[in-house]
């Protein structure tokens, strides 16, 4: 089945054109992250010697070694995604077509909001891959659940695990507080849209889709009604399509999305133990702050959390590095590798996606216009 011809999008199916991916919402996120890092290097220049902290950092095999080691774990969240979307369509997409829709998915993340997310355009992607777009919106949702399920099982086993002066750094700052808060506030909310997920999907579909229905019926919430309605549509569609599938179809795709999530946690664990050696010490603190940041992080108002990002980075894990100017060489790194690298990627092989994509629903329609002719 990964050898099939792709067949050509419906026209109306594809909702995308070249405004979705203009130039300005790839520069701006750039601009957003680099200035909050230029700002911040300039701020702490005032209480250390930056070019002193700067030409300190050795860049030994060791270090260069890590960094190669942090982009092998970026590949491995990448590998864990493109194996969830192959198992999900049944093998449908081959791995060349799965990447592509990961990487897809990926450059959308990042050139809009956190709270927004790469997959509000992947049921899009899923379409031009093949996946009959119905089905594909059904997959993209039921990505969205194995995503915040991970997150809701996973987030209380490490807090748990890690002392709470260790993972929220809580050392009576404002900082401490405000993560921590912020962090128990986001997981709740995730909490609950996890529980409706789940009783909307696998427990009872038709009962959701009623509460749906008669909650949005109300004067102030009418609005709202039709976006309302088609989530329980796809809730109802996806229920149907999931129940047929076996326990080991659960293993695959839970285990593809909990190694792209844990690899792409790594990528500061390896830059760690790059930059500072002593950090064998402190590597589970490391991952489980991670955890934090990343919740934290799907409230952010930034395209691809810019700004916040960095920020956030060199506050949380400064305790545990020597100087700031260290702290913020960790986050740019950081995000050179699980951020930038996927604006580049994203510039090269969208141009060439919208193309071809535009190409083939022009032939279409011109198609169908000679037929309405005759």
């Amino acid at each position: 089945m990964a050898t099939q011809d792709v067949p050509n999008p419906t026209p109306g199916e594809i909702t995308i054109d070249k405004k979705t991916f203009s130039l300005w919402k790839v520069l701006l996120p750039v601009v957003i992250g680099l200035g909050v890092v230029v700002y911040m290097f300039l701020s702490d220049a005032k209480k250390e010697n930056l070019v002193q902290v700067l030409s300190d950092i050795d860049f030994t095999p060791r270090t260069w070694f890590c960094i190669a080691l942090a982009f092998l774990f970026m590949f491995g969240r990448d590998f864990g995604l493109s194996w969830r979307f192959r198992a999900l369509t049944d093998k449908d997409l081959s791995w060349g077509r799965a990447f592509k829709v990961d990487f897809l998915c990926e450059f959308t993340s990042c050139v809009t909001p956190s709270a927004v997310g790469g997959s509000s355009l992947g049921m899009v992607f899923l379409n031009t891959q093949g996946i009959e777009f119905g089905r594909a919106t059904t997959l993209m949702m039921t990505t969205l659940f194995l995503d915040e399920l991970f997150f809701v099982v996973s987030c209380p086993l490490v807090v748990m695990l890690t002392p709470a002066h260790e993972i929220f750094a809580s050392d009576g700052t404002t900082f401490s507080h405000g993560i921590q808060l912020t962090f128990w506030l986001v997981y709740a909310v995730l909490f609950v849209w996890t529980l409706i997920l789940f009783t909307g999907i696998i427990c009872r579909p038709q009962w959701v889709v009623n509460v749906i229905g008669r909650l949005f019926r109300l004067r102030w919430l009418r609005k709202w009604q039709s976006s309302a309605m088609s989530l329980g549509n796809n809730m109802l569609a996806t229920s149907k399509e999931l129940r047929k599938k076996r326990f080991g179809f659960w293993l695959e795709v839970f285990g593809g999305t909990a190694l792209s999530w844990i690899s792409r946690y790594l990528v500061v664990n390896a830059l760690f133990l790059g930059f500072l050696p002593q950090a064998d010490h402190w590597q589970w603190v490391i991952l489980a702050r991670q955890f934090v940041i990343w919740v934290v992080l799907m409230v952010s108002p930034t395209p691809g959390g810019s700004g916040l990002s960095e920020w956030l980075f060199s506050e949380y894990y400064g305790d545990l590095v020597p100087t700031m100017g260290l702290a913020l060489v960790l986050a740019v790194f950081w995000r050179v590798i699980s951020y930038y690298v996927y604006l580049i990627i994203g510039a090269i092989i969208v141009p060439g996606w919208l193309k071809s994509t535009m190409a083939k629903i022009s032939g279409m329609k011109s198609g169908m216009k000679k037929v309405d002719d005759k």
